[in-house]
């Protein structure tokens, strides 16, 4: 609640600041205050549980069309920055996190997975679910990670940032392709909106 509050605000200080800058004829002042304001929002949407594609809207709302590429380029950044801390935490701290749960199953599981070469960690992944069901979630695993990066109300799940962090955890996935499921997966809304002038009210 506390972050969706922030974003508000932000939202509201940008507004706020692009109408100060043109009625005071600062206008050289705004590209460094739109620097501010897509940093700033690159940062938070790579936090966990932050409700990214709900932010981005409002930025979008807030700068109109011809900023759409830069906002792109904001939430793509936040996303893989989220991937690639998921990729520097040390299993020895998950471990921790699950022995202070008393989730010793999942501990043993974790050693297994920590123990095998990055190439066959989706294998293993897989074996441990019901194939019949669930040996889509691996095998599709780039397809299911763009989607839920665009599924609104993702925040009950992690959000983006949430998702893409597990995702650079989880190590089934190659670097390479997850960053550019990450860049394309953030395109389409912009894009559009940057091709066809639409505005959102």
């Amino acid at each position: 609640m506390a972050l969706i509050a922030l974003a508000m605000m932000l939202h509201w200080l940008f507004v706020w600041a692009e109408g100060w800058i043109a009625q005071n004829n600062y206008g050289w002042a705004m590209p460094g205050v739109l620097a501010v304001a897509l940093l700033v929002y690159a940062l938070l949407i790579a936090i966990p549980f932050v409700p990214g594609i709900e932010i981005g809207l409002m930025v979008l709302a807030a700068g109109g069309p011809d900023i759409a590429p830069l906002v792109w380029l904001a939430t793509a950044s936040g996303l893989v920055l989220a991937y690639m801390v998921g990729c520097k935490v040390p299993y020895a701290w998950l471990h921790r996190v699950l022995l202070d749960l008393h989730l010793t199953r999942a501990c043993l599981m974790l050693e297994q997975f920590e123990a095998l070469a990055p190439e066959t960690r989706a294998e293993f992944v897989q074996a441990q679910l019901p194939t019949r069901y669930l040996g889509w979630v691996v095998k599709y695993r780039y397809v299911n990670l763009a989607v839920l990066i665009n599924i609104p109300g993702n925040s009950m799940i992690g959000g983006g940032g949430g998702i893409a962090f597990v995702s650079g955890l989880s190590g089934v996935f190659g670097a390479h392709l997850a960053m550019l499921t990450l860049v394309l997966a953030t395109a389409p809304v912009p894009l559009a909106i940057w091709l066809f002038g639409w505005t959102i009210s």
